[in-house]
């Protein structure tokens, strides 16, 4: 454990403002927060907001965040999680301070005014002396295990991932705070570096890796697949009939840049290329999803295996890849 000095003053970000504040007391050392494997069934979304201005910028000074945001978004692959219920566990020992539960999953989605002043939704705040707590939001419904005054070690359950307060997708909002300050766990000292970024963290070693954008998932289908389905999870398609109106090859994809490029392609069984198709990205997308194929020959499908890939490209360089199949049968 590394401890940060006292009376120490750094520069962080509070609500887009970068102020000189002391840290003082022994920082805790946080686990991740989140029951899953990041990279494959879930993933970080956004980090905090270093930019004091109007625009934003996270540690590493790319994009993968938002104005004013002041925490680490733990987000789940597919909308599936929500059903089979993804823990959420306590980062550093400790005791509650704060609960909420009670709010439905999804209000934000059909009425945004409804939330307004619980934009963190279900949730828990555990102190953990000398003035750092951690808060816990978006969680599920009638998941919250714990109570105030309760105190926890590293790991306790407090609940599940929701969809609950602000947010359009099922994910975990970890704040990390200092004296009521917000502190960036990947860059505890603030010392924002677009060269090198900090490798000291307050996080257990090794700390998540940062993974600039990219892809999520990717499969098969045999018409363009519906955006909610395809987050769903469930938009795949390991086998389809030789009379298959179409075969289509999607992916859905994270951290996307203006000028960044998907490329989608299918192989054909012989080897040959079926499709090879590119579409550029004209904005920032949080998360996103794009689609290619081609319609159903005169005759039917060849039988056998088809290879996917679906690539997110920056600056002519793969970012990251999905690879899919499926299987064609009379």
């Amino acid at each position: 454990m590394w401890v940060l000095p006292r009376a120490r003053f750094v520069a962080l970000t509070v609500i887009g403002v970068c102020l000189a504040l002391p840290l003082r007391g022994e920082a805790p050392q946080l686990s991740l927060p989140i029951d899953c494997t990041l990279g494959e069934d879930c993933y970080i979304q956004n980090y905090v907001d270093h930019d004091p201005g109007p625009g934003y910028s996270d540690f590493t000074c790319a994009q993968l965040t938002y104005d004013g945001h002041k925490g680490t978004d733990f987000a789940l692959i597919t909308d599936d999680g929500l059903s089979e219920g993804v823990m959420v566990k306590a980062t550093s020992k400790g005791r509650v301070v704060g609960v909420r539960d009670g709010m439905a999953d999804g209000t934000f989605l059909n009425d945004p005014a409804s939330i307004e002043g619980r934009e963190c939704g279900n949730g828990v705040v555990i102190d953990h002396g000398e003035g750092w707590q951690t808060q816990y939001c978006h969680l599920k419904n009638g998941s919250v295990t714990v109570s105030s005054d309760e105190s926890v070690e590293t790991g306790t359950p407090l609940g599940q991932v929701g969809l609950s307060g602000k947010t359009e997708f099922p994910h975990l909002h970890l704040s990390l705070r200092h004296n009521e300050n917000v502190i960036d766990p990947f860059d505890p000292e603030g010392n924002q570096n677009c060269e090198e970024p900090s490798q000291r963290t307050l996080w257990h070693t090794p700390a998540p890796h940062y993974q600039p954008g990219g892809m999520l998932s990717a499969g098969f289908a045999d018409t363009v697949p519906d955006y909610d389905h395809v987050k769903s999870g469930r938009a795949n398609a390991e086998q389809l009939p030789a009379d298959a109106p179409a075969l289509v090859v999607w992916g859905l994809a994270f951290g996307g840049r203006a000028g960044d490029t998907v490329l989608l392609e299918i192989v054909a069984p012989d080897g040959s290329t079926l499709i090879t198709h590119t579409v550029d990205l004209e904005k920032p997308q949080a998360r996103f999803y794009r689609a290619a194929g081609k319609r159903r020959p005169d005759s039917a499908w060849p039988q056998g295996i088809y290879q996917g890939r679906v690539s997110l490209l920056r600056d002519e360089q793969r970012v990251s890849t999905q690879d899919t199949t499926v299987t064609i049968r009379e």
